[in-house]
């Protein structure tokens, strides 16, 4: 700690024992280690229960990695700073009217996709999404009440969930990781949201994909990105997805005039390998839902559209780059992935942006949070004067004002 202060060990010593007086930067960065809103230190009430010690609780090894542990710590900042700008523009989101789906414990794999797969349908059904793709996924969870944000997490770390008084409900994807995929991370942190809301840290972790509660959010996000009806009809309307052979028994009224049954037994067969998915309708179901080629070809295994070895192939042939170059060949659009990288920092500079229109906070204190979204001083001038704020008085502190 003393080095994360920027002061000695005995200076700290001399702090506990109420001998030196703490300025208040020294506050701002115990504030930040400790996972605190600066204020908690002043009000009439202190909760010794934190969100850093009830993640250390939930995930104990994680506290053993440094990189890890701060970056939780810059969510926990973030987070604090996107509810802070609500409050002071007056935004209320009332996380009791946030939905929840309280089931029991799966008791197995098995359970917890069947519960994720429920869930799926079920939100759908109450969000009245039919069988359409869906649309950005972070506006839908900020629709629905929950703050969300792109993080650089370690690349084991995929998102993390966050339910916090101070905070709300925050939810982080990993900013690393390709958009398609984080897409994929945010529907299945919003699983989270919806199933584990009794727990206030959820980090999702390679290390950790085959417990039961990662199991039922990615079975979750699966079924929510890619609805099984939805699939089936894409398919369908590809001319694939038949089996390979079908009958049918015609009943009729003529069993007096025929003497028998009154029954015709129809026999049909597919010409064969028309009904075998290849490559270019994985690429085609891929871009229709917004997923990434991996992930619906893994849900076409799953709906059992592909058997195993069918599988193992087109893998093999996405993994040499095959699928890239056929969306190519359709002229299937990449999604631009930088672009997607600085949508939290858009909303986030227009929140703060409007809180220095309105006065709720200073200059100063603009800059500091656009500093936290890697937005230097001179962009954030030019900033200020295209949105003609560029002579805005500076006064004060640039700490948030008290409600």
């Amino acid at each position: 700690m003393p080095y994360s202060l920027g002061v000695s060990r005995s200076t700290v010593a001399q702090m506990e024992l109420g001998n030196r007086a703490i300025t208040g930067l020294e506050l701002e960065r115990l504030a930040y280690l400790f996972g605190r809103d600066m204020r908690e230190f002043f009000a009439e009430e202190f909760h010794e229960e934190d969100a850093l010690l009830a993640l250390f609780r939930a995930h104990p090894d994680v506290a053993e990695q440094t990189n890890a542990v701060d970056t939780l710590r810059r969510c926990l900042a973030l987070g604090r700073e996107v509810t802070n700008l609500e409050r002071l523009l007056g935004i209320d989101r009332d996380l009791g009217a946030i939905a929840s789906y309280p089931l029991p414990v799966p008791r197995s794999k098995w359970e917890a996709v069947q519960q994720g797969e429920r869930v799926a349908q079920a939100d759908r059904h109450r969000l009245r999404l039919g069988l359409a793709p869906l649309p950005n996924v972070t506006e839908l969870l900020e629709t629905q009440g929950a703050h969300t944000a792109l993080i650089n997490l370690p690349e084991d770390i995929s998102g993390a969930t966050l339910i916090e008084p101070s905070v709300g409900l925050f939810v982080v994807a990993n900013r690393r990781h390709h958009v398609l995929r984080r897409r994929f991370s945010y529907a299945h942190e919003y699983a989270h949201v919806l199933l584990d809301r009794e727990r206030r840290w959820t980090i999702s972790r390679v290390v950790d994909r085959d417990s039961l509660s990662e199991v039922r959010a990615n079975a979750f996000a699966a079924n929510f990105l890619m609805p099984e009806e939805g699939v089936r009809q894409f398919i369908t309307a590809l001319g694939k997805g038949a089996p390979s052979r079908r009958h049918a028994e015609v009943f009729g009224d003529s069993v007096e005039v025929l003497g028998n049954s009154g029954v015709v037994r129809v026999l049909a067969r597919a010409e064969p390998r028309s009904q075998d998915i290849q490559l270019y309708d994985v690429v085609h179901l891929a871009h229709h839902f917004g997923v990434s080629r991996l992930a619906a070809l893994y849900r076409l295994h799953n709906l059992g559209f592909v058997t195993e070895a069918e599988l193992e192939r087109l893998k093999t042939q996405e993994d040499g780059r095959r699928g890239k170059d056929v969306a190519a060949l359709l002229g299937l659009p990449e999604p631009d992935h930088e672009a997607a990288r600085d949508e939290f920092r858009h909303r986030f500079l227009s929140l703060a942006l409007e809180a220095v229109r309105q006065d709720a906070i200073t200059r100063a204190k603009l800059q500091e949070l656009a500093q936290m979204v890697g937005l230097g001083p001179e962009p954030l001038t030019r900033l200020l004067c295209d949105m003609g704020l560029g002579d805005h008085e500076e006064d004060g502190d640039g700490l948030l004002p008290e409600a």
